[in-house]
């Protein structure tokens, strides 16, 4: 790129921004400028997308194309909805396995997946394409997904830029080198501060006097000791969700607040609007409509009729028999309380008009699941975290790191909030000082999971002798770690 186009897209994406560049997003740019490829490292909400948007913008300028993937199909969707606002829809396309629109554009949108299939099939639609966006590149640690990620990275045509944007990760840089022994020079930009400070607190209800702890997790930089104390002090024993007064033998007997507690106190001290993570679409949906049905109201009527223009502007073009069979009552009913569930099994209308009415804060409250923790949208002032384990189909199990920092990156609207609130409820599984341990934790390494799936050898058995397919698999990121393992 020349110095005065590099100049012209820097003075077009300082304009697009609510915010001056920060540090990271002109280091990015000035990498992406030079023609390198770049990984870029930071927490959520702080700004990544701006970097891709520019090199989308620099692509542009010269009459190429580029691609822009996403892990899930609902934040392509979004992504796509977002650059058509940003660079027009006659310039944006969308492909995402079972959604095709306008797939010549000049920036297409796609999951991983679609991408890593044309590279496979020697599509001629990457001819012509300059950049790559690998958008939630720490996905390439997913058990059942990440070896897309590698195979994307050791196989696409060195001739293709590559723009990597991941949450923080602590080895950053190891990504980069080994990006930049298989594939290019790459750089690395990394952020660690968040862009609005984050507090952490642990909600517990002693059963024994009937009262509702909202503690700090920490206090002084240290583990709070009153939550620690509260913590031991309680029976650690499978709860019926059935609360029992009175205590026995000096042993406290405490239980997870519920959902309708959480939602009162978070509102009693203005820590809403608010993600309310449950790992369970079912639960989204059962704990929606519990709480409207409670008779909750956390929304004005001015807000009431915002929500209904979006309703009925969504859903204009659906039978009302359709309606009905969806349910559309009850959904607005809750929608007209403030709250809303939000998970991938909900019908796509149902879903846009919950994100909509909650990025223009018209609702207070949405019962999510951790999917949307990744990429899409949705800040607020306030997370819960119900449970801090979830079941991965064999056994339950905890976050690590990174994820926890996921979920609680939603946490602090930028320009909005002082401060945002990561809130944790007490388990009978987990043990406060793990709870601890998770939100005080700063090191997030990114570990591959790479193992050869089925399209990558039907690919190499095609295309490679058997020592140019071993040594081919031997580029992959996991082996590259474990190289470094020995080594030190």
């Amino acid at each position: 790129m020349s110095s005065s186009t590099s100049g012209d897209v820097h003075g077009w994406f300082a304009q697009q921004l609510a915010f001056p560049l920060d540090r990271f997003q002109r280091e990015a740019c000035d990498a992406i400028a030079r023609g390198d490829d770049v990984v870029v490292a930071a927490p959520t909400g702080r700004g990544k997308t701006g970097v891709a948007e520019y090199a989308l913008a620099a692509t542009l300028q010269r009459g190429r194309r580029s691609f822009y993937t996403t892990p899930l199909k609902a934040l392509s969707n979004q992504k796509f909805h977002d650059l058509v606002d940003l660079f027009g829809d006659e310039r944006v396309g969308l492909l995402t396995g079972d959604v095709a629109i306008n797939a010549d554009a000049s920036i297409v949108v796609m999951t991983t997946e679609v991408l890593r299939n044309m590279m496979y099939a020697g599509s001629s639609a990457l001819d012509e394409v300059d950049y790559v966006i690998l958008d939630e590149v720490h996905f390439l640690q997913d058990a059942y997904r990440g070896p897309v990620w590698e195979e994307i990275i050791i196989h696409l045509d060195t001739s293709i830029r590559l723009v990597c944007l991941s949450a923080t990760v602590s080895n950053a840089p190891q990504l980069a080198e080994w990006m930049t022994e298989v594939r290019y020079r790459t750089a690395v930009v990394t952020e660690t501060t968040r862009p609005v400070p984050l507090e952490n607190h642990y909600m517990v209800f002693d059963k024994t006097n009937d009262r509702l702890h909202f503690l700090p997790t920490f206090v002084g930089g240290a583990v709070n000791r009153d939550a620690v104390r509260l913590d031991e002090s309680g029976a650690r024993h499978r709860w019926s969700g059935k609360r029992q007064r009175g205590g026995s033998g000096g042993t406290r007997k405490l239980a997870t607040p519920t959902r309708l507690e959480v939602v009162d106190a978070l509102d009693e001290r203005g820590m809403l609007p608010a993600i309310y993570f449950i790992f369970s679409r079912r639960q989204c949906d059962e704990a929606a409509s519990m709480t409207a049905n409670a008779g909750i109201q956390l929304i004005s009527q001015e807000s009431q009729n915002s929500i209904m223009q979006i309703v009925d502007r969504r859903l204009e073009d659906f039978h009302v028999d359709d309606l009905s069979a969806l349910g559309v009552e009850q959904f607005i009913h809750q929608l007209m309380s403030g709250v809303a569930p939000h998970h991938a099994g909900m019908v796509p209308a149902f879903k846009e008009i919950v994100e909509q009415a909650f990025i223009a804060g018209l609702l207070k409250v949405v019962f999510a699941t951790e999917t949307l923790a990744v990429g899409v949208n949705m800040p607020a002032t306030s997370v819960v975290i119900e449970k801090i384990t979830k079941y991965n189909g064999d056994h339950h199990v905890a976050p690590n790191p990174g994820e926890f920092t996921q979920l609680t990156g939603r946490a602090g609207r930028r320009g909005l909030d002082d401060v945002g609130h990561a809130v944790v409820l007490w388990s009978p599984f987990v043990r406060y000082s793990e709870v601890a341990e998770l939100a005080g934790s700063s090191t997030y390494n990114l570990r591959s999971v790479f193992r050869p799936t089925f399209n990558m050898v039907a690919n190499l058995v095609s295309r490679c002798s058997r020592e140019e397919a071993r040594e081919m698999l031997m580029l992959s990121f996991a082996q590259y770690q474990r190289d470094h393992d020995v080594v030190r």
